[in-house]
């Protein structure tokens, strides 16, 4: 599309407008009169219907008639094809965060989750006549994509190597991708997803965080009696190859009972003295 200085085309107008006065000066007939006017009429028309100014990090849009000539992007003052219409396109990075979803996790729990995008056009074009509106069109289209992620992972996984909506890496990059396929065809690049907000929902917060509270439990017992596996069998060993005692299979069977439930209780123990023996 073509386009030039701006300060040129004024400066071309000045020019018209000074050998305008000059030629009309010269001879004052009508028909040069008229004539001169009429030429500095179509120039002053043609020159600032031409003329566009550009900020930092904006386009705009060109069109002839309804004919899509092109854009812009350039900051500064232009002088582009007369009688155009222009329409602004910002193409500033914008972030917006969507609302607090209420959905299914894979596993069917009820879950609120809330996601901030980071967006910003790169086609001019699409954005402006591929959809009615590129912001609302993103708008949407994110609170789907969120609402599609939140139904394909579990709040929490439980399994090995499955990955979770606690997962943020990989569910902001599974974020991305998808939104990012979404909205192509607004001419609008995201930048970045993050999920913000993320909790289960009220009417199950409180049976979900007695399960989180028994399975952390559970983890601890099993690192704890796997600790106590370990030193009990070490003792074992060590009493054996420094020859302090002989044991046979049944003292070494009291033994172990009594060393697992010392390392393994949630209490402290309370020894009793033997002063017999085992037999």
């Amino acid at each position: 599309m073509f386009r030039t200085s701006g300060f040129v085309a004024l400066a071309g107008w000045l020019l018209l407008t000074i050998g305008g006065l000059g030629a009309a000066a010269a001879d004052q007939h009508p028909a040069v009169l008229g004539a001169v006017g009429t030429v500095w009429l179509v120039g002053t028309i043609a020159v600032f219907t031409g003329l566009i100014v550009i900020d930092p990090n904006e386009s705009q849009v060109v069109q002839f008639f309804g004919r899509y000539l092109g854009s812009i992007r350039e900051p500064g003052f232009h002088w582009t094809v007369p009688l155009t219409t222009k329409h602004r396109v910002t193409l500033r990075v914008r972030n917006f965060e969507t609302d607090r979803l209420k959905v299914s996790d894979a596993d069917g729990n009820p879950v609120e989750i809330a996601a901030v995008v980071v967006c910003r056009v790169i086609d001019t074009a699409k954005a402006s006549f591929a959809v009615d509106d590129h912001l609302a069109y993103v708008a949407v289209q994110a609170e789907t994509a969120v609402r599609h992620l939140a139904t394909s992972h579990p709040y929490d996984s439980h399994d090995t190597g499955r990955p979770s909506l606690r997962d943020s890496a990989v569910v902001s990059d599974e974020l991305t991708t998808e939104l990012s396929e979404r909205v192509a065809l607004a001419g609008v690049e995201i930048v970045e997803s993050r999920i913000t907000h993320l909790a289960y929902a009220p009417e199950i917060a409180q049976a979900m965080l007695a399960r989180q509270q028994a399975a952390a439990v559970v983890a601890a017992r099993s690192k704890i009696v796997e600790g106590a596996v370990g030193m009990v069998s070490g003792a074992l060993e060590q009493l054996r190859a420094e020859h302090v005692v002989e044991l046979d299979e049944e003292r070494k069977a009291q033994m172990v009972a009594n060393l697992l439930v010392v390392l393994c209780g949630d209490r402290a123990a309370q020894p009793v003295v033997n002063t017999g023996t085992l037999y």
